[in-house]
């Protein structure tokens, strides 16, 4: 009896920063990805692809649900961490940085070089920031608060207003003088 691959059952997130693919495969969320960027969608459909050798299946699911709800009350300022159950499909040296991630407190920022310090790589700057870039769980896994040593806002795959509006959501950029 030939193995059937597993299915990642995948929902589309409609944000206040833009629209998001959410992703469940075998019970875990293993993808929360901006949609505002073809060419960075088709590779990390590819990567998904590969890594978990799952069929994409569009599909809503009750942990999807629960995945949509969460985000939705952080979104509305009711939330500020996910407890779901996450699946991280990366090398060894990108889920390093990724669990790197997962501790930088709501509303507080972290730069590229900080991370390289912390994980006792100071000059792996730019492997870290192409971890930081190929982070499959945005927002759930929160490479937004990841910033230039200048503090300067530098890339992020929903784009840098995407990124300006969620750390303006948490605090940690002050409100634009229109909105004050």
């Amino acid at each position: 009896m030939p193995v059937q691959d597993p299915i990642l059952y995948t929902q589309v997130f409609p944000s206040p920063a833009g629209d998001l693919l959410l992703g469940e495969c075998e019970g875990t969320i293993c993808l929360c990805d901006w949609l505002s960027n073809p060419s960075r969608r088709e590779a990390m459909a590819r990567r998904m692809q590969k890594g978990l050798h799952a069929v994409f299946l569009p599909c809503d699911t009750p942990l999807l649900r629960e995945a949509r709800m969460q985000l939705q009350a952080y979104f509305e300022g009711e939330r500020q961490t996910f407890t779901l159950p996450l699946r991280l499909v990366g090398t060894a040296f990108q889920q390093e940085i990724w669990e790197v991630l997962r501790k930088i407190p709501y509303g507080q920022t972290c730069s590229y070089a900080a991370i390289a310090q912390q994980i006792g790589r100071p000059r792996a700057v730019r492997a870290v920031a192409n971890a930081i870039g190929a982070n499959p769980l945005s927002l759930l896994i929160p490479c937004h608060r990841v910033i230039g040593s200048s503090g300067k806002l530098t890339g992020y795959a929903g784009g840098l207003e995407a990124k300006r509006l969620l750390l303006v959501k948490e605090g940690a950029l002050p409100l634009p003088d229109s909105f004050q």
